[in-house]
């Protein structure tokens, strides 16, 4: 990179720390001096209908954290399909359907290996289940993605959401 090019970069530091040394970054972009430009909530989310908070069956599933599912897992997962004649599929009810994600997911913590989420970049448990979504195909192997987090961007406190694995 040349001299010009150097000074107009904002990134550039002329290969000069703030304290004079070499190859560190500009304290100006230091955590310490950045700010949040955009953060969309978790509420926020639920508003609009992309996270649904299914806490209160969680806990009867005997998970003590707060639960959330993304919308696509209540399409693919909960939401009864309907069948050829537009009834619903016979013997399948949302309430069941959410029980049996819950309980697998209670059931994918329960098996995980101690520690396996303690850090940032484990924060990713597989649930698998089986999810009948036609009267004439057999149910279907369906992994989802149960990851660990805070409630909201103003509540640190813990908190599971699952998902689809191509939602993230």
């Amino acid at each position: 990179m040349n001299n010009e090019n150097e000074k107009n970069n904002p990134l550039s530091t002329n290969g000069q720390h703030a304290s004079g040394g070499e190859g560190q970054i500009d304290s100006q972009l230091s955590p310490q001096n950045s700010q949040l430009v955009y953060a969309y909530t978790r509420s926020q989310a639920i508003a609009d209908g992309f996270q649904i908070e299914v806490t209160k069956i969680a806990a009867e599933a005997g998970i003590r954290f707060p639960v959330f599912i993304t919308r696509g897992v209540y399409e693919q997962c909960v939401a009864v399909p309907l069948d050829a004649s537009g009834q619903p599929l016979a013997g399948q009810d949302e309430a069941g359907r959410l029980w049996d994600v819950v309980w697998m997911l209670r059931f994918a913590i329960i098996r995980s290996k101690p520690g396996t989420m303690a850090s940032p970049a484990r924060t990713r448990l597989v649930v698998a289940l089986y999810v009948r979504n036609s009267d004439s195909l057999p149910a279907r192997l369906i992994k989802l993605i149960a990851t660990a987090g805070v409630v909201d961007i103003d509540d640190p406190a813990p908190a599971i959401t699952v998902m689809l694995p191509d939602e993230d």
